[in-house]
């Protein structure tokens, strides 16, 4: 059923931690039988830490809890925080661990990029928000704008699915409890579906290195080549291939009106630098561009006319789109876009600066010669970055890595989220 439309689903638009954290934890709490659980990003912070104590008090009860975090992503965790979870039976999955050279990690490439929730298989949560504190607006001026969905409806069985697919793949033979927990999915799968609870059609895309190399990005070109009216694009790394960018272009010049939101204080000076490379070959097309300059952008949103919309984990860079493992749903609904579309707007009315030509003081000649290396660069990467190591998932017991050299130890690098 993935990649298909399926009917009758409910979506919730949560946006940044104020909204996304507290109503997790507060599903996780109310969880009976099943929570399954994957992210990027976890730390031992405030935000961690409550993740935490609601996944101990899940598991304690008898809740069956599976989380899977990335071994790049995620690598400052203390045996600590490991084994209580572990001792209280969380089945906690650490993707792609790999040994440091002199002190460095360097398995950078082709991470687990997925942010996604699903709780006694009748709802889940999907976006782009990470578990740890630069997600809510008091840790400062580095704190992340960014976007999730809560989901009700036959969508949740799709999703379910995935996961506990993921989990089957990335251990050659699963064991015990979690084989059980795979025949079951699987029977229940065959035998029913979740009853409607509301009127979204909506499907869960996905990017991998096998079958799914470039779903996402083949869904923003179909949705942009068939916009009418509007197209609104809010994503923190933008650094997209060719053929997506031929899309805005095209349909900037054909009357659509064409927004991106952009990074315009970013966690990463190098993602300003690389989206500013595109910006005379937009605009020049009619294209709008707003830099959001309140704090960071995280969020990986968009939507086109009046029903279709997305929200997940990819980003519209080389990396989400050629190399992560990552995970959107696309939605068909015109209350979720309109709400979707008033939450844009007023971000562009009151915490962006629209991009004019005039702002980019360059050369006639610097603007050719860069056009040039970037048209050039940009229908090539795809390409050349397929020639990277493509492993298959691999799943590693955190208690497996706890005292190891190459396990989960205490350093925090800068890394896209």
């Amino acid at each position: 059923m993935r990649s298909r439309w399926v009917p009758g689903n409910k979506f919730t638009l949560l946006e940044n931690g104020e909204a996304f954290f507290p109503r997790v934890f507060e599903c996780i709490a109310a969880a009976e039988k099943q929570v399954m659980l994957e992210t990027f990003i976890l730390f031992e912070d405030k935000v961690g830490k409550a993740l935490h104590a609601a996944l101990l008090t899940a598991a304690r009860r008898g809740v069956q809890v599976d989380i899977t975090i990335d071994g790049y992503g995620s690598p400052d965790l203390s045996p600590g925080f490991i084994s209580a979870l572990t001792s209280a039976g969380v089945r906690v999955h650490v993707f792609d661990p790999s040994p440091r050279l002199w002190g460095y990690r360097t398995n950078l490439f082709r991470r687990m990029h997925r942010k996604i929730v699903v709780i006694d298989s009748k709802r889940a949560f999907v976006g782009g928000i990470n578990y740890s504190a630069d997600h809510l607006s008091d840790f400062g001026p580095e704190a992340k704008q960014d976007y999730a969905v809560e989901i009700e409806g036959p969508l949740v069985t799709v999703i379910e699915e995935f996961v506990a697919e993921q989990l089957q793949l990335g251990q050659q033979q699963p064991v015990g409890p979690l084989k059980r927990l795979l025949r079951r999915k699987t029977a229940a799968a065959a035998q029913s579906t979740l009853p409607a609870a509301g009127h979204a059609d909506a499907m869960l895309v996905t990017r991998d290195n096998r079958k799914h190399r470039n779903d996402i990005e083949r869904h923003y070109r179909i949705a942009i080549r068939g916009a009418r009216q509007r197209i609104i694009i809010a994503n923190a790394y933008f650094f997209p291939g060719y053929r997506l960018l031929r899309q805005l272009r095209k349909a900037a010049r054909r009357g659509v009106d064409v927004r991106l939101i952009l990074q315009g204080e970013p966690d990463m000076p190098i993602v300003k630098i690389a989206a500013s490379m595109l910006y005379h070959h937009l605009l020049g097309a009619g294209v709008k561009i707003y830099e959001y300059s309140e704090r960071p952008l995280h969020g990986k949103v968009a939507l086109t006319d009046n029903e279709w919309s997305t929200v997940g984990s990819s980003n519209l860079d080389p990396l989400s789109l050629a190399l992560n493992l990552e995970a959107n749903v696309i939605i068909k609904d015109r209350d979720f876009n309109q709400r979707l579309a008033e939450n844009l707007e007023e971000l562009m009315r009151a915490s962006c600066h629209q991009v004019q030509t005039a702002d980019l003081p360059e050369s006639p000649i610097w603007v050719k010669l860069r056009s040039f290396f970037v048209f050039h660069l940009l229908r090539r990467y795809p390409a050349w970055f397929g020639w990277l190591p493509a492993h298959m998932p691999r799943l590693t017991p955190a208690e497996k890595l706890l005292g190891e050299p190459a396990g989960l130890d205490h350093v925090n690098e800068g890394q896209a989220s």
